[in-house]
């Protein structure tokens, strides 16, 4: 090997990717991958995840070539084949189901967002199945979805402070980037300085987390109980008039139907239900409504209820009527590149302003589109519609960077119907419990091993990242869905002949390619500030609509409501049972690693030291956690007083990887085998995962 040792610049995806890194290469392995401190994304910070791209990129279990399964399904058997064995098999088994039973018996599932998201959805609709499923149910869709039909846009934190300033006065809310890496295009070390800087620091969360920690006021609420919260806010800063009367009369409609409509979510009625004092719910209101500017930096935490939809136009509303709207310092809308192509999937846009599926062909999924407000397939219903065979049994699946064994509910209702398919293709990095049951596997290439324009999350800027190295014969995502889509003939789908192709045609309009833009690494859009003064909002009445109108023609509330999940704790159940995000994992991902293992070695379950004293569990006890589902998971002990005693918190995404996979440890230590089936928000079809009652026992 050449001792020659270079750096690339590049940019990192073990989480949501914004942060730029610098990666030491000797010859032609890497040896180390740090922060970039001359980035404007990150300035330097790199999160342990990132830190251990070396492990990943070198792990020995990672897989390197196609496989096809030789024994029964689960029996771990394997044989190697060719990339053209694999992508012909695959293209094969596709054209006879498409010509025998139709484009909807195929569908494709994708995890978290990646580089590959918009190609998925892509090559869904253009083979013409309406069954593309992916989790933005629980994450990230359902405060989309809200932000296009109130204000045509979806509003960001202006931690950068790009205007000169950063926020005054900031809330937290259902969101640990801090701790987790990063999110919706946010470095969680950036929100963790501007956050500091901030003179009042507000964190919204039933765990005290390492902001609320730092913050002045941190209201510890019930879990699932945000939106009752967020009603109670407005409540007092409409009663009170602590609203930006310029803004209000000018560039919004429906206030006086909201003066109306909040009289009775008082901070007493939000302090039943979520546990706060109404004195704090005012105390609260007030410093975010007087203290300018304001922003409200929002997270996963609050997809996951019976009303995610309705809980973010209701913080919508309470940015909006504070003035705190696309002003420097409060939540902006940020303004993408110029002149550089994305792609879309290929389909008419709906009213949330996205091209995404139509109405016509998502009535035709498995979930008959009635979650209106996140355009993929619900996957609870999805997985129960193979089981089931209502209305119909999807024959072939290929699931790409996901491992719902352990991400998704409703686990056994999964693992039946991931055997009762036909085909069942999986790309990932590792074999999981879930590729266990794959026809063949694809090894899937880490970003280190990627050529990519990072754009996705991003919103104001996007990032390159650079192929560095190879693996055995890993591909990228993106290259195997181009070629199974050529074997297809879907050319109008993909015009592009190959991936570089695909990374020039994106800089067609700008005056460099793909190549140039590897040196120029970043590229920043021309943030400007108040564009609702010359443009308007965009939505059908060019104003931030309060009172929607489209909701109502749908009809949905067009004001904001609160649905709570009710939660009945009882001797037998004492205990809510939450989740919260690992700082070393990424969802199930990484537990491979040694780096990150050995900073969270076990599944790790929070009680209050109280709770803990009336049960007779102490630290390091191995502990039984059990729900009215009958089944029962076993986690390690963290005694935490940072709880409200009667909430105990696990660590979502546990297995065992360095066990054999037929031993079905994933069922051992995984919080979403034990959560109970939940009603379905109406809008997004949003579970309530965070709210389940549970008792706990030692296990002896």
């Amino acid at each position: 090997m050449s001792s020659v040792t270079r750096t690339v610049r590049t940019s990192c995806r073990m989480c949501h990717g914004v942060c730029q890194v610098l990666v030491e290469v000797q010859g032609d392995r890497v040896v180390k991958v740090a922060g970039d401190p001359d980035s404007p994304t990150s300035r330097g910070y790199i999160c342990p995840k990132g830190k251990a791209s070396v492990e990943l990129l070198y792990h020995p279990d990672r897989l390197k070539y196609p496989l096809r399964r030789v024994g029964k399904k689960g029996e771990d058997k394997w044989e190697r084949i060719t990339w053209d064995e694999a992508v012909s098999e695959i293209s094969g088994k596709l054209a006879k189901i498409k010509s025998e039973f139709g484009p909807e018996y195929f569908a494709l599932m994708q995890g978290t967002g990646r580089p590959y998201t918009v190609f998925n959805a892509r090559f869904a609709n253009g083979f013409g199945t309406p069954n593309f499923v992916a989790p933005g149910h629980i994450c990230f869709f359902p405060r989309v979805s809200a932000s296009g039909i109130t204000m045509g846009g979806l509003p960001i934190s202006d931690i950068y402070g790009l205007g000169g300033q950063t926020p005054a006065c900031m809330i937290i809310w259902g969101c640990n980037i801090p701790q987790t890496g990063a999110a919706d295009g946010m470095c969680g070390n950036m929100l963790q300085k501007a956050a500091v800087r901030a003179k009042e620091l507000i964190v919204v969360d039933p765990r005290r987390t390492t902001m609320a920690e730092k913050a002045q006021h941190w209201a510890c609420l019930k879990p699932g109980t945000d939106g009752a919260l967020a009603l109670a806010l407005l409540n007092v800063v409409v009663t009170e008039e602590l609203i930006d009367r310029e803004f209000v009369n000018n560039y919004t409609s429906g206030y006086d139907e909201l003066v109306t409509h909040i009289q009775s979510y008082t901070p007493e009625w939000a302090s039943a239900i979520t546990g706060i004092e109404a004195e704090d719910i005012k105390s609260i209101a007030r410093i975010y409504a007087t203290t300018k500017p304001a922003s409200i930096h929002w997270g996963n935490g609050m997809d996951m209820s019976l009303s995610p939809f309705h809980t973010a136009r209701a913080l919508l509303i309470l940015r909006a009527i504070t003035g705190n709207i696309d002003r420097p310092g409060g939540d902006v809308l940020w303004v993408s590149p110029d002149n550089l192509h994305s792609v879309s999937p290929l389909v008419n846009q709906d009213i949330l302003g996205m091209d995404w599926v139509s109405p016509e062909k998502r009535a035709l999924a498995v979930d008959g589109g009635r979650y209106r407000f996140v355009p993929f397939v619900h996957p609870p219903t999805f997985w129960r519609s193979i089981v089931e065979a209502k209305p119909y049994r999807v024959k072939a699946v290929w699931i790409v960077g996901s491992n719902p064994l352990l991400t998704h509910t409703n686990t056994e209702t999964i693992e039946k119907a991931l055997d009762l398919l036909d085909f069942l293709v999986v790309s990932d990095f590792f074999l999981t419990p879930t590729a266990k049951y794959a026809d063949i596997v694809l090894p899937a290439a880490t970003w280190l091993e990627q050529d990519d324009i990072a754009n996705f999350h991003k919103i104001w800027c996007v990032l390159s990242r650079t192929k560095i190295t190879q693996i055995g014969e890993v591909r990228d995502d993106r290259e195997v869905i181009l070629d199974v889509a050529k074997r297809l003939g879907m050319d109008k789908a993909f015009p592009w002949n190959s991936l570089d192709a695909y990374l020039n045609w994106v800089f067609e309009d700008a005056d460099i390619d793909f190549k140039d833009f590897t040196d120029e690494t970043i590229r920043l859009g021309d943030m400007q500030y108040f564009k609702y003064k010359t443009e308007g909002f965009h939505t059908p009445s060019g104003k931030f609509e309060i009172y929607s109108k489209t909701l109502e023609s749908m009809g949905v509330d067009p004001l904001p409501v609160f649905r709570e999940l009710e939660i009945v704790t009882s001797p037998d159940y004492p205990y809510i049972l939450t989740t919260a995000k690992v700082r070393e994992f990424f969802h199930s991902e990484g537990r491979q690693l040694p780096s990150l293992r050995q900073a969270n070695p076990h599944p790790l379950i929070e009680i209050h030291p109280k709770t803990a004293r009336t049960i007779g569990i102490e630290a390091g006890d191995w502990v039984w956690v059990e729900t009215r589902a009958g089944k029962r998971i076993r986690m390690k002990a963290r005694l935490f007083d940072g709880l409200s005693p009667n909430v105990v918190s696990a660590q979502p995404g546990w297995w065992f990887p360095e066990e054999p996979l037929e031993s079905n440890n994933w069922k051992r230590s995984n919080v979403n085998y034990i959560i109970e089936a939940t009603p379905y928000d109406p809008e997004t079809g949003s579970e309530s995962l965070r709210n389940t009652v549970c008792k706990l026992y030692k296990a002896e």
